[in-house]
């Protein structure tokens, strides 16, 4: 599911055109070297010839200059508008769909979402008995969003062997320290997990500062915990199998909430009033009444479709007829207009793969209410 999609409701509004380039930008070899040194100029020539501006060409060239030290295949997405780059990713992985070069009246913002369909935080917390390290990734982008660092107090760390009442004495005081130090980590884990909406916290590291931590995180959090029995910070660790398990966990969580998603969707067929929508027109009408809480398509299945985008509300379209005083932009690709109204409404977008909508439907959507009986008119 996609929810970062509102994060560009303010460039979905403004008029466009809008200049995209979505192309591979592998360096890996001395051919697409060659390549990627001539790419600039040849976007800038297709784009030119489909009427772009001056300003909008400029920038394009720049933001299109090879990019060192990302490793192939490497994909690049990039928008422009008005003379300034609105976005510019390098997206790990190859093309998933055909390159695009193009001059639109929206902003087409299918490939960047087919590359990240789900802006999914979560967090890494690696922790030892005096030591954490604590890492916001974003499911699919690679390079932690952040890494904090919590460094707990190193005095008395190891339990003293002695016996007797010094034993206890300081047996006592290291487990204190111990406490202290999972303390000032769980308070960091909640702190990034409250301020980044994440939705899985992964536990590693040593087995007994795990158990302390966790015992620490507010109820909220421990509701988000996994633990994994791997701890890159110990001599001969293997990072590898540390990535390997939290993307494991990821993956297991990302489909259990799409799963949950497609599930709430089946129970509503067959229902009087259902709170779902199946359909192209379904769908649309939804969205014209900010209806939709999540919208779900097969973009594949919709590549031949169009719709018309508005500059206001209703901002979707069937038919010119019924854009409700709002000019049209322009009849575009029904993937975009849905992306593009799904942000606007402030829906959540889940793209699924193959004909697993009801009905061989295309498109679907689950509804903030129901649309109720239909009334005859009197």
């Amino acid at each position: 599911m996609t929810r970062s999609l509102k994060e560009h409701a303010d460039r979905y509004r403004l008029p466009g055109p809008w200049c995209t380039a979505y192309v591979d930008a592998g360096t890996g070899t001395v051919d697409s070297l060659e390549a990627s040194d001539v790419r600039p100029g040849n976007v800038r020539a297709a784009l030119e010839a489909q009427g772009a501006s001056a300003a909008d060409l400029d920038a394009v060239e720049q933001a299109l200059q090879p990019e060192t030290g990302t490793p192939s295949p490497v994909s690049r997405f990039v928008l422009v508008h008005q003379g300034n780059v609105e976005i510019n990713e390098v997206l790990p992985g190859a093309l998933v769909l055909p390159e695009r070069i193009s001059v639109d009246s929206i902003p087409d913002l299918l490939p960047l979402v087919k590359h990240r369909p789900e802006e999914f935080p979560f967090v890494v917390a690696e922790v030892s008995r005096e030591h954490g390290e604590i890492r916001l990734h974003y499911a699919g982008a690679g390079a932690p969003a952040s890494t904090e660092e919590v460094q707990g107090d190193t005095q008395h760390i190891k339990k003293f062997q002695g016996g007797g009442w010094a034993h206890l004495r300081f047996q006592h005081h290291t487990e204190d320290v111990w406490r202290r130090n999972a303390d000032q980590v769980a308070g960091e884990i909640d702190r990034v997990v409250a301020s980044s909406g994440a939705r899985l916290v992964i536990l590693a590291g040593d087995i007994h500062a795990r158990r302390l931590v966790q015992e620490q995180l507010s109820k909220a959090t421990q509701a988000l915990v996994s633990t994994i029995d791997s701890h890159t910070h110990t001599a001969g660790a293997d990072e590898g199998l540390l990535e390997d398990q939290v993307n494991q966990r990821v993956a297991e969580q990302w489909a259990a909430e799409q799963q949950e998603i497609m599930d709430r969707l089946a129970m509503q067929e067959g229902q009087a009033n259902p709170e779902s929508a199946t359909g192209i027109g379904a769908v649309v009408h939804a969205l014209q009444q900010a209806q939709v809480e999540v919208l779900i398509f097969d973009d594949a299945a919709l590549s031949e479709r169009t719709l018309f985008a508005l500059d206001a509300e209703p901002w979707i379209a069937l038919a010119e007829e019924e854009s409700l005083g709002a000019t049209v932009l322009g009849k575009v690709p029904a993937p975009a207009a849905l992306l593009r109204a799904a942000a606007l409404t402030d829906a959540q977008v889940l793209l699924v793969p193959g004909p697993v909508l009801p009905e061989g439907a295309g498109v679907a959507a689950l509804l903030r209410w129901s649309t109720g009986p239909d009334v005859p008119s009197s």
